[in-house]
């Protein structure tokens, strides 16, 4: 094992889910979110981009046609998390969600980010969220990040512009 930290350029390119069904899962990534299609395989995989990447999101029943979500107590994926530019494009995402009637599981500030928790049609963990400017993050007396778990006024988020 090394002891030399990973480059800071390195990003998380895209995720990939197993879907029970693809056209419910594209009704609420594509339909509600608004991701854009930018290839289909037919009735069994579907990718998904924000601003023409080739794709941040992979839809796929390969081998979970017809089935169910992991049961509680088990590994796997917590959450996606997406990220929003900006607080006026977080609001937007809360205002579709809402029109899509999809239920929060819960809304957050952070310190650093701002973010709404919900579920997609499969059971799997969202989270829709901002960065705040690094400038703004809080921090403790000794120079560390002093995230935490406050309530999001969701009001004042969506009177956001």
């Amino acid at each position: 094992m090394t002891d030399k930290a990973i480059d800071s350029r390195v990003r998380i390119g895209h995720v990939h889910l197993k879907v029970a069904d693809l056209e419910r899962a594209l009704a609420f990534y594509h339909g509600v979110l608004g991701f854009e299609i930018t290839q289909r395989m037919g009735r069994q995989a579907v990718f998904l981009s924000a601003g023409g990447y080739h794709h941040h999101l992979g839809l796929n029943t390969w081998d979970s046609a017809g089935g169910k979500p992991p049961p509680p107590g088990s590994t796997g994926l917590y959450h996606v998390a997406i990220l929003y530019p900006t607080r006026a494009l977080l609001a937007d995402a809360l205002r579709r969600v809402l029109a899509g009637g999809v239920e929060l599981d819960g809304a957050a500030d952070h310190g650093v980010s701002e973010a709404l928790y919900l579920r997609d049609p499969d059971g799997n963990g969202v989270e829709l969220y901002w960065d705040r400017p690094k400038e703004q993050w809080p921090h403790d007396a000794n120079g560390g990040l002093a995230m935490s778990t406050r309530p999001l006024d969701l009001d004042a988020l969506l009177k956001e512009r």
